[in-house]
């Protein structure tokens, strides 16, 4: 009988060990899942708005290379009343063009970020306004509305895929 309850012990303890050894690991609640996703999107936000207020300082700075370097190196861009503007080098020249101006201020805050579920991917859309001031001195407000789409680099840095704007009137 002690031999009976000694086997009966070790088959019981090997099949708990099998399965202990099968199983798929922890399994992680729906609730640190969702904590996790909402703390990406939370970081992915705060990444953009960083960016965004980079971008500012770097068009009142008139700096071109920063503010092309936002872009993606296939990023397109939208202008009203103008064809779309493909890749790093067109970018330039429109934003060459753009900061040509004596005196321009653009201003953009961001009202609103969409994050994708993955955190790799988000929009961004919200007002402008461009108030430029010409040679004689004569200056001109454009306000308008904008959308602009951000994807996340391998590195953690983000990029503007998609950039595209249009008068308020």
């Amino acid at each position: 009988m002690y031999r009976a309850r000694s086997l009966a012990l070790f088959v019981a303890f090997a099949i708990a060990a099998m399965l202990a050894a099968c199983s798929r690991g922890p399994v992680l609640n729906q609730q640190t899942g969702a904590e996790l996703m909402e703390q990406n999107i939370a970081a992915a936000k705060a990444a953009i708005n960083s960016a965004t207020t980079e971008w500012s300082k770097d068009i009142a700075a008139k700096d071109i290379d920063k503010c092309v370097a936002m872009y993606e190196d296939d990023a397109v861009l939208f202008a009203p009343n103008a064809p779309a503007v493909i890749g790093k080098d067109a970018i330039r020249a429109a934003w060459k063009q753009l900061l040509a101006a004596p005196k321009i201020q653009i201003t953009f805050p961001a009202t609103t970020i969409d994050v994708a579920r993955s955190a790799d991917l988000a929009v961004q859309r919200g007002a402008f306004q461009a108030v430029t001031t010409d040679a004689k001195g004569k200056s001109s407000t454009e306000n308008g509305r904008f959308v602009i789409v951000w994807q996340k680099q391998p590195d953690g840095s983000w990029k503007v895929l998609a950039d595209t704007n249009a008068d308020v009137k």
